[in-house]
């Protein structure tokens, strides 16, 4: 595991710090919403130990040309942020240190690594919106291929490769690999035609090609465009477990936590085609002792895969059979939540780019 610097300290440890002392009291008898302590009834006297109506001030202060989805979700964010305060009493030494690990992540965060995704990841975060956002994907058979993190480490326009073609480049100590499949319509089982699979995993030595000086740019990296008869086949490597980077705020706070930062062995897979809900996924290799304890909780049974031995190929000594299930947005939009809409996704899109 790398070397780091001193973890940062999250809690101040001073005798005399501001943080009430009865904190354990404070705790189990104090609600979640604007200190309003539990026993209290609905129509008795609210007492509170914090000003009761600065938070819904600040929603009130959003103005009528926000969207609604916009007014919707940060009135939701405030109130939550602000009860979390409240019921942890949040002191301004801990609340600075929260302010400064998110600028770490941001000042670390470049188009090859994205420290900010990594820190939701170690707390789940990530894993809990892919879910929200691809509620259709189940474990069942006839379901759509189930979704699962990006990740910090994709990049975009991966090299567009021929059926057949290898992703692996001067690398001569990994298990190669055949991985086949078809891409087809969940409900139909009908192939799709102009589907693209981008595939991005790591080296043997656990790193991915922009972390890695000795690996050529878009090492195991690439894209594959299916025929009329939905199918795709390349070569890649079976992939290794590895550490998520260990230097970072991400890596500190999962110190903190007294947690391991081990991923298990894994390949990414972006799948889209026109008129199909695009589908952001990975597969698991089952023989990695990490499946049951990811470091960022994204591994799901219907993506645990079993690499098979490959016989008469020079190029492979195994082979990973999978065929990938896409839902039209027809389809994807019956079971959507309303994170889900065509709304929301302008919604991210202009915060992102900072437009109003």
């Amino acid at each position: 595991m790398p070397e780091t610097e001193e973890p940062l300290t999250l809690a101040p440890e001073e005798k005399n710090s501001q943080v009430n002392t009865n904190d354990n009291r404070i705790d189990h008898n104090q609600s979640h919403t604007n200190g309003i302590t539990r026993g209290e009834s609905a129509t008795a006297p609210q007492t509170h130990r914090f000003d009761p109506s600065f938070t819904q001030s600040l929603i009130n202060a959003t103005g009528p040309k926000a969207s609604p989805r916009m007014r919707k979700v940060m009135a939701s964010l405030i109130r939550h942020v602000h009860d979390f305060a409240r019921e942890n009493e949040i002191t301004v030494d801990e609340y600075m240190a929260g302010v400064e690990m998110i600028n770490e992540a941001g000042r670390m965060s470049t188009d090859k690594r994205n420290e900010g995704q990594l820190l939701s990841g170690v707390i789940g975060l990530e894993s809990l919106v892919d879910e929200i956002t691809y509620k259709l994907a189940t474990d069942a058979t006839d379901a759509p291929t189930s979704s699962a993190i990006l990740g910090p480490f994709w990049r975009a326009n991966a090299p567009a490769r021929k059926m057949g073609e290898s992703i692996v480049h001067n690398i001569t100590d990994g298990d190669d690999t055949f991985m086949h499949g078809k891409i087809t319509d969940y409900l139909t089982g009908e192939p799709i035609e102009g589907a693209e699979l981008d595939v991005w995993h790591t080296a043997p030595n656990g790193l991915y090609e922009q972390q890695d000086e000795d690996q050529v740019d878009f090492n195991l990296r690439g894209r594959f465009t299916t025929g009329i008869d939905g199918r795709y086949n390349f070569y890649c490597l079976r992939p290794t477990s590895y550490p998520i980077p260990y230097d970072g705020p991400a890596g500190k706070l999962l110190q903190l936590l007294d947690r391991h930062p081990m991923r298990p062995a894994h390949i990414h897979f972006i799948v889209k085609a026109p008129n199909y809900k695009p589908i952001i996924t990975q597969l698991f290799d089952r023989r990695d002792k990490h499946i049951t304890d990811d470091a960022v909780f994204a591994v799901k049974e219907s993506l645990v895969v079993d690499f098979l031995p490959r016989e008469g190929d020079p190029k492979a000594r195994f082979e990973l059979p999978y065929d990938f299930r896409l839902a039209t947005y027809e389809e994807a939009k019956k079971n959507s939540l309303v994170g889900t809409t065509e709304e929301s996704a302008s919604f991210s899109a202009n915060v992102v780019q900072g437009r109003s």
